[in-house]
């Protein structure tokens, strides 16, 4: 895959920077040092009560993270210093220039400039509202620009009498702008827990943890939605959560059903049709054989997914077949660091790593990963700040 010449600018000033990081000791084994060089950053959503915060670390050749000199970040807004059950809540807009918050404590969306070291800025104007009550989860359309050059965004709204989705334009100077007649109201039971784009913009689904429930809809080019036909589908497992579209096919869905009791956990599996119409692949839902499988992330290939099993814990990794077919690989446990909540993962761009955030242990473990399987690594975990309740991570 070709890297644009902007990204490779990004990273090399990144490295330029890396001399006044210092050193930074992991929890476990590992020591990061300078010497490895910056390939990248991770964002934490930190979630914190008051005044949001962001953490920002170096990510290093050898997988290790180090906390930047301004880490964490204040966003603006407040979080609310309990989990969301939620995924996305923290995103990345596709040419990276700007990473996307949720402040669920005070009903607003923070929006951060990123520097080309990794620093982040909060834009001019401060949070916005969310457009409704407790927002948990983000979606950014892939395809920049498409409203008249600013980008489409959609924000999950999970607040009794505020539960909703609702649509904005992100403009090129990081302004986030509602847009007129986007809301989709939503009842108060649904809790949703999370909201994606597929990987053309043309489709975008919601689950609903609390109604066992995904709404899918077709997506205008004036960035409106239209309810598919059927639409909230059953999602075939108690508590669906997690979800990902496969990276290699924008028509395969997949949704981890969270609720379903000690060790009988599912992921379900959708075709999507272009009109948002989810018709289930072969004998989905595919069993887990693990507890709250709450979190998906596939690989950039879209062979392998992923599904993080909070109350475990532990991490089963699939077999993705072109159909959409999961034939479960295995489970490995998160025992180095004794965590005790793992949550949201994703995975570096050349994907052979992944990041997964410890809401009890407040630390972010790092695997390397090789097909279906994962190892974690020496200097695996990373201290989150004190006082956080993490609840997304984004990872470039």
């Amino acid at each position: 895959m070709r890297i644009p010449k902007k990204t490779l600018r990004r990273l090399a000033l990144a490295a330029a920077t890396l001399g006044g990081l210092g050193t930074a000791t992991a929890l476990g084994t590992g020591t990061a040092t300078a010497a490895t060089g910056v390939l990248g950053h991770v964002y934490v959503d930190d979630n914190t009560t008051g005044t949001n915060t962001v953490a920002v670390f170096a990510r290093l050749g050898n997988g290790a993270l180090v906390a930047r000199p301004d880490s964490p970040v204040a966003v603006g807004g407040a979080g609310s210093g309990a989990g969301t059950g939620s995924q996305g809540s923290l995103q990345e807009t596709p040419d990276g220039r700007y990473l996307l918050a949720v402040d669920a404590g005070s009903n607003q969306i923070s929006v951060l400039r990123i520097r080309a070291n990794g620093d982040l800025t909060p834009v001019a104007g401060g949070p916005v509202s969310s457009g409704g009550f407790k927002p948990v989860s983000i979606a950014i359309d892939p395809v920049q620009g498409v409203l008249h050059g600013s980008d489409l965004v959609y924000v999950a709204n999970a607040g009794a009498g505020g539960s909703n989705y609702t649509g904005f334009a992100l403009q090129p100077d990081g302004a986030l702008r509602p847009l007129t007649g986007s809301t989709v109201a939503l009842p108060d039971a649904a809790s949703p827990g999370d909201v994606l784009f597929n990987g053309s913009g043309t489709n975008l689904v919601g689950t609903r943890a609390g109604t066992e429930q995904i709404d899918s809809f077709a997506v205008a080019r004036n960035g409106l939605l239209t309810a598919a036909a059927g639409s909230p589908f059953a999602a075939q497992g108690p508590g669906p959560i997690g979800s990902e579209f496969r990276p290699t096919n924008p028509g395969q869905l997949f949704v981890s059903n969270a609720h379903g009791g000690t060790n009988n956990g599912t992921v379900s599996a959708f075709d999507v049709r272009h009109n948002g119409t989810l018709e289930s692949i072969g004998a989905s839902p595919f069993p887990d054989q693990q507890t709250a499988p709450c979190w998906v992330e596939i690989t950039h290939d879209g062979q392998y997914l992923f599904a993080v099993n909070t109350a475990v814990p532990s991490i089963s990794s699939y077999a993705v077949a072109r159909d959409g077919t999961l034939t479960l690989l295995g489970s490995t446990p998160l025992t180095r660091s004794g965590e005790t909540g793992p949550v949201d993962a994703r995975l570096t761009p050349d994907g052979r790593t992944l990041y997964v955030v410890d809401s009890g242990g407040l630390t972010v473990s790092a695997f390397a990963v090789h097909a279906g399987n994962l190892d974690e690594l020496p200097s695996s975990p990373t201290a989150l700040p004190t006082g956080t309740s993490p609840v997304g991570i984004v990872v470039n």
